[in-house]
């Protein structure tokens, strides 16, 4: 299996250019004007290159960026300079932090890439203990639906120097949907370099997520449709979770 997020990580900006980060930190935002008690510290599981990190340590948050993929983290480090933003290169399942945060985030779909049940039991449980009393979870899951619709799908992405192919493969047996990507890269000399890669995520019920979250100790727990404050629709591609720890 190829190394997730190597070569990708040198092209994810240019490839997640449509994605509307000032809209997700928007989104966050109202979540955290919701809590009880003000939000000034803010773990972000899965930050891949920074760009949401960047846009909330500029708006005043102290913020923590956990990531697996060191070559990720390098280009989130260079993206957010000067901001006193905390890197940390860890598995969300191992997470270990300094001191407790007001709020721990996972956007993106985050959540769907530790494809192991046991694995995300163990890191809501780690998020649980990272958190001061009355702080926030908030993350978001793309639904069983939205990964079976993406089983047997051809993507492309490109621009002047870049050409990506991804291709979606949804095992029903496994609830596992897994993407390969092909990446055509134009060099400063004029040559094009090939890499691939192999991503997975892992299809849970929003009960199962429910469930995971009350046992990991999280009382107050709301679901919501794709950045609204209502509960979602049925048929929803995407859902947010937000679970609060009792005070």
């Amino acid at each position: 299996m190829m190394d997730a997020y190597t070569v990708l990580a040198r092209c994810y900006d240019r490839l997640t250019a449509d994605v509307g980060y000032e809209t997700w930190a928007d989104y966050v935002e109202r979540h955290f004007r919701r809590q009880k008690q003000p939000v000034q510290s803010v773990v972000e599981l899965g930050c891949g290159t920074g760009s949401l990190t960047r846009l909330l340590a500029q708006r005043g948050y102290a913020m923590t960026a956990v990531d697996l993929s060191p070559d990720m983290l390098a280009v989130a480090d260079q993206k957010c300079e000067g901001l006193g933003v905390l890197f940390l290169c860890q598995d969300m399942s191992r997470l270990a932090l300094l001191d407790r945060a007001d709020a721990v985030i996972a956007c993106l779909d985050s959540v769907n890439y530790v494809t192991r049940p046991a694995a995300l039991r163990r890191t809501f449980q780690r998020v649980y203990r990272a958190l001061t009393p009355g702080g926030l979870f908030l993350f978001d899951v793309k639904t069983p639906l939205a990964l079976e619709n993406a089983g047997g799908q051809t993507y492309l992405d490109e621009d002047d120097g870049l050409f990506c192919v991804w291709r979606g493969e949804y095992s029903p047996k496994r609830r596992v949907c897994s993407y390969g990507l092909d990446l055509f890269v134009r060099e400063e000399d004029g040559r094009w370099s090939r890499g691939g890669e192999y991503h997975e995520e892992y299809a849970y019920t929003m009960d199962e997520l429910d469930g995971l979250l009350r046992e990991a100790g999280f009382r107050r727990v709301k679901q919501y449709g794709d950045k609204t404050m209502s509960p979602p629709r049925q048929g929803a591609e995407r859902v947010f979770f937000a679970a609060g720890k009792e005070l």
